[in-house]
């Protein structure tokens, strides 16, 4: 939907990488474009997040300046995060995205605003709420499906089934949801609050994350481990605009 000139305004949490572009080679604060092209088509306003120490101690400041909330992909998460160990196959890390992001999401779900993680940002939902990640799904499941070529989202097409009237299956829009993934990660153990609401239809894997209030709680809190944003048919994201619409109305 739509919302015209008052537009909800989505903030969507960057990653910090050396980048390169003109002459320069420099880290900096980055959002694939997809993202931003799938709020704007739903009708919502981007603000890019990038990692503040300041907003780690207090995140009110960016809570107050936005109607809802996207963690995107990227990095694996640093496993002292949710007190392990790293596997050999965690890498690229990124702490101070972490503790920034962790700091905005419960701060986000504390305050009913609307939270939608992608990929990775299912696995921070649940790191934030207490829960731990498997390392290395590979090892688990016994194959690559879920991240068959690195770097790019060829052959990457699987169903996933979602819960009926779950908030996964509202957002998608069916119960049974044809999605691109990309992950070597994936939920371990439950963070507090949540509930799984989709798993891969061929191994079974948590695919789908949310506040465990089912319908009787209005809070959106949905993590999903594939890609909507990549997907121009998907619903997924808009859900999310549309959430963050109503509560900004309601307020």
């Amino acid at each position: 939907m739509v919302w015209g000139m008052t537009r909800p305004v989505i903030g969507i949490c960057t990653a910090l990488e050396e980048a390169s572009w003109s002459v320069w080679k420099q880290p900096a604060a980055l959002l694939p474009a997809n993202y931003i092209e799938a709020v704007q088509r739903a009708g919502g306003l981007v603000v890019m997040l990038p990692p503040d120490p300041v907003l780690v101690e207090d995140p009110q400041q960016a809570i107050e300046l936005i109607d809802g909330l996207i963690l995107a992909g990227g990095a694996d998460i640093d496993p002292a995060t949710y007190e392990q160990e790293p596997h050999p196959q965690t890498v690229g890390t990124v702490p101070a995205r972490d503790a920034f992001e962790v700091a905005l999401t419960r701060a986000a779900i504390e305050r009913d605003l609307p939270v939608l993680g992608i990929c990775r940002g299912m696995q921070l939902i649940n790191v934030a709420c207490g829960g731990t990640l498997v390392q290395h799904v590979p090892e688990l499941v016994g194959h690559d499906e879920h991240r068959r070529v690195v770097g790019s989202f060829d052959g990457a097409d699987h169903d996933v089934m979602l819960s009926e009237g779950s908030l996964a299956a509202r957002a998608a829009g069916e119960v049974v949801h044809a999605t691109k993934s990309h992950h070597h990660q994936g939920v371990d153990r439950l963070g507090e609050g949540l509930l799984v609401s989709g798993v891969s239809t061929f191994d079974e894997l948590p695919e789908a994350i949310e506040w465990g209030g089912g319908l009787s709680d209005p809070r959106f809190v949905l993590g999903v481990q594939w890609h909507p944003e990549a997907d121009v048919a998907s619903s997924v994201v808009g859900a999310l605009v549309d959430a963050a619409a109503a509560a900004r109305v309601a307020e």
